[in-house]
């Protein structure tokens, strides 16, 4: 009787691991090849599972909720047509036999560290970035399933660093040099006091609501990206007329030839690659004292879901692309995004990112840098404003749209100089759009 295992799949780079949100299939259930068995969840998106061979579902060696590794066997599918729930694989090394033993598996992922506890790409990162060594990390207290240190769990641990409780399993000697070394190496926060979370009062009729999962993570990623970049924003405006000019004469001629609706985003996309062409440094990340410059355009485009919450889609390579390929992908991941159809490599690997703001109808932004790029730009409404227009004949008042562009980039590799003359780059491209030009 042939068995297969059905695999956690690697989904992206980054990614070590994943939650297992709901099981569609049951023991015993019947399974076409490429069937969906269960929905997970990453910390960047969601995704099904299917199966990869015909068969019956005799065991599923995790539960709702279980924290599983990219790599490890998730459940056993047998192949052969009078299989039983009760047939168990000798080849299987996760323990099988019960519900007990399937969530042992789950609190004892790979072995990552000495210490045999695993902890997630970023919150190893984290603990790089401010100094926490493996030792200090193993004796955070995790919230997590199974104890496992979350990202919450460090970054509340990064201000009062060094200055816990040691586990008492440490030995004096421990606890002494830990104290030494705290007072040889202040931690990087001037007061540990303003990180504390303030009391929260709830009165008669407030409603509490949790966060949902994606909420969290969402939260989670913005405080770790002002924690770990000190954030400056620049500010342009740029005169767009000769764009929405231009839009409006085309934009019906493009639909029909190219079966696609033209946005603004593209325009805004294809003004940004031109400057980052111009200014390369913009296109960078940062590890440790390491410039990491890359080789790929990659424009993350911020995208609001249904749900209220926000994903980041990115157009990979958008400078080989033309203004009709832009807004191919531009249409295609915010259709996806918003029926929740992106893949895991959908939202990987960029490396610039826009976000729209004047689509809520706000005139101007202050943009978080989507970690662990070093710049974000947001391009607000377009509005009309009563302007001085210089002609050879003297000057003229008239009416003209307007926008503003606002980017944050990262203070620690991008300067004043640098992130002005960027964003000020890309004002000069969209102003000096040929309004004659041909699709």
């Amino acid at each position: 009787m042939a068995q297969v295992e059905l695999i956690m799949p690697k989904m992206g780079e980054s990614v070590a691991e994943a939650t297992i949100i709901k099981w569609l299939k049951k023991e015993g259930d019947k399974i076409a090849a490429d069937e969906t068995v269960l929905e997970i969840a990453t910390d960047k998106v969601d995704s099904e599972i299917p199966s990869t061979a015909e068969g019956t579902l005799i065991k599923r060696l995790f539960n709702e909720g279980d924290v599983v590794q990219v790599g490890k066997a998730i459940a056993i599918i047998s192949t052969d047509a009078n299989a039983t729930v009760e047939t168990a694989s000798p080849e299987v090394k996760a323990p099988a036999a019960n519900q007990n033993s399937a969530k042992e598996v789950s609190a004892s992922p790979a072995k990552e560290v000495a210490s045999g506890k695993f902890y997630s790409p970023l919150v190893r990162n984290i603990a790089k970035e401010e100094g926490i060594s493996m030792a200090e990390l193993d004796s955070i207290e995790g919230t997590g399933a199974n104890g496992r240190v979350t990202k919450n769990d460090i970054l509340a641990y990064v201000p009062n660093k060094g200055k816990q409780t040691a586990k008492p399993a440490e030995t004096a000697a421990t606890q002494t040099q830990t104290q030494t070394s705290v007072k040889e190496t202040p931690a990087p926060s001037s007061n540990g006091a303003a990180h504390q979370r303030p009391a929260i009062a709830v009165g008669a009729g407030d409603e509490v609501i949790e966060m949902d999962r994606m909420r969290k993570l969402i939260a989670d990623h913005m405080v770790m990206s002002k924690h770990t970049s000190p954030h400056v924003t620049s500010f342009v405006e740029a005169d767009v007329t000769n764009i929405v000019l231009w839009r409006e004469k085309v934009k019906k001629n493009f639909e029909k030839r190219e079966g696609e609706k033209l946005t603004f985003t593209p325009i805004f996309i294809e003004a940004l690659v031109k400057a980052i062409k111009d200014f390369p440094m913009i296109n960078v990340s940062l590890d440790g004292t390491k410039i990491i410059k890359r080789k790929n355009i990659n424009i993350g485009m911020a995208a609001a879901l249904p749900t209220g919450n926000l994903i980041v889609p990115v157009i990979k390579n958008a400078d080989t692309l033309n203004l009709v390929g832009i807004t191919k992908q531009v249409n295609d991941l915010a259709s996806r995004a918003r029926a929740g159809k992106l893949s895991p490599d959908d939202i990987q690997g960029g490396t610039y990112t826009i976000s729209n703001v004047g689509s809520f109808g706000n005139v101007m932004g202050t943009p978080i840098i989507n970690q662990p790029q070093v710049a974000i730009m947001a391009v607000g409404a377009i509005k009309k404003k009563p302007a001085v227009i210089e002609t050879e004949h003297g000057d003229l008042i008239g009416i003209r749209h307007f926008m503003y562009l606002s980017h944050s980039y990262d203070h620690r590799v991008v300067d004043g100089s640098l992130g002005g003359q960027f964003v000020r780059r890309v004002a000069d491209y969209l102003e000096q759009w040929d309004i004659n030009r041909e699709f």
